[in-house]
């Protein structure tokens, strides 16, 4: 670990970079910066497009730079900053280069495949990385891990899920490990039926029963996808077989992930579900950092429960399982199709069925088109998240009709 790279009183600040600055994992990043201001040094913040949230973002943290990856929003940008001292740029160059101005942490949250590109220039030797981007990994996992380890760079999971296994997961035992176990609140449609899903509203599916998060995640969190995104991403990230992955319904979140030893320990993470929580494990680590977030109250709480998941009646998580058993672009494919079905939902162009329809139908046409070849370089990623958005849409047109 790099000296500076230390959140202990008395050290260096940590210089952090943020991509993906104003969603909700830069907001929650930003609570717990603002209560220690001596320990960070805020190099740059990059968001999409919002000039508002960005700039006023900027001010608050007294960051160096803030940058918008549309490049018609930077006049606005330069008027908002107006006398703060905060450098303004904007355009998708303006992005790369606020990831290249030396920084001991990268925290990469772009929600979407627009994270690929910035988050992979952003690993750089002896760099750590703070990763909230599923699509590095779902889609370009072994491109992402190559890079990592091409760059001794250092890659800490922000999700809550990935987190907590990071924290139970003795690396140098890990030949002693006999299955990872990721958790899932099974949704606000855990108990309903098919025919109940059939007729369930945009409204009723972002109503999750523990977690506050963007619209896209809540309704993955809805069908189960987010949870088959999660073991494809762990499957990058710790070193285990596919077959030693697993997923258990956990309604209340208080458990977020469990590693099972060979000697017979299985060994938990607990909290309360705040993503400030993991964050500040990335932050600080290897050291902890106090947070304001509510404590877990076991006897308040009475009861932890654990179901297998039901994968007849949330087919997404089986086609993510599928999915990366097939490798190659499957992946991404999965990853691009699941993003356009969800956005035809949450307008009401299809019902909340019809996402893991689109997305088995899409899945099924690339294969058969011989599609969905292992990626050689980002570029590859990209064309094959574009073919299948263009298919997907195709599929919802119809549907629609």
């Amino acid at each position: 670990m790099s000296a500076n790279v230390d959140a202990a009183k008395g050290a260096a600040p940590i210089r952090i970079t943020v991509l993906g600055a104003t969603g909700s994992v830069g907001q929650s990043l930003a609570d717990i910066i603002e209560r220690n201001p001596t320990q960070f040094d805020v190099v740059a913040l990059v968001a999409n497009r919002n000039v508002s949230a960005l700039s006023d973002l900027a001010k608050r943290l007294n960051a160096g730079s803030a940058v918008l990856a549309d490049a018609s929003k930077y006049d606005a940008l330069v008027e908002a900053l107006q006398g703060s001292g905060i450098e303004a740029s904007a355009g998708p160059g303006a992005v790369l280069e606020a990831v290249d101005r030396p920084a001991d942490l990268v925290v990469g949250a772009v929600v979407g495949a627009a994270g690929l590109e910035p988050t992979m220039a952003a690993i750089q030797p002896g760099r750590r990385i703070a990763l909230a981007n599923k699509e590095c990994l779902v889609c370009a996992g072994d491109l992402f891990m190559a890079r990592i380890r091409e760059h001794n760079a250092e890659l800490l999971p922000v999700d809550s899920e990935h987190n907590a296994i990071f924290q139970v997961f003795e690396t140098a035992q890990a030949d002693l490990i006999e299955k990872v176990i990721l958790t899932a609140s099974g949704g606000p449609f855990r108990t309903f039926s098919k025919e109940e899903m059939k007729t369930v509203s945009p409204t009723q599916a972002l109503k999750h029963p523990n977690w506050d998060m963007g619209a896209r995640i809540t309704i993955d969190s809805a069908t189960m996808m987010n949870k088959g995104f999660e073991v494809i991403e762990a499957s990058h990230l710790f070193p285990v077989q596919h077959d030693q992955l697993a997923v258990l319904v956990h309604p209340q979140s208080a458990v977020h992930g469990l590693v099972q030893y060979k000697d017979g320990s299985l060994l938990a993470q607990l909290g309360s579900p705040d993503m400030r929580t993991p964050i500040a494990h990335c932050l600080a680590f290897p050291r902890r950092m106090d947070v304001p977030v509510k404590r877990l109250d076991l006897a308040a709480l009475g009861t932890l429960s654990f179901e297998e998941p039901d994968l007849a009646r949330f087919p997404a998580l089986r086609l993510a399982l599928e999915a990366m058993e097939a490798g190659g672009g499957a992946p991404a494919a999965l990853n691009a199709a699941d993003e356009v079905a969800v956005e035809a939902f949450l307008l009401g162009q299809i019902g909340f069925l019809d996402i893991p329809a689109a997305i088995e139908t899409v899945l099924d046409n690339l294969t058969a088109e011989g599609a969905l070849q292992s990626a050689s370089c980002v570029q590859d990623v990209l064309q094959l998240d574009d073919a299948a958005r263009i298919k997907t849409k195709e599929w919802v047109k119809a549907r629609s009709n």
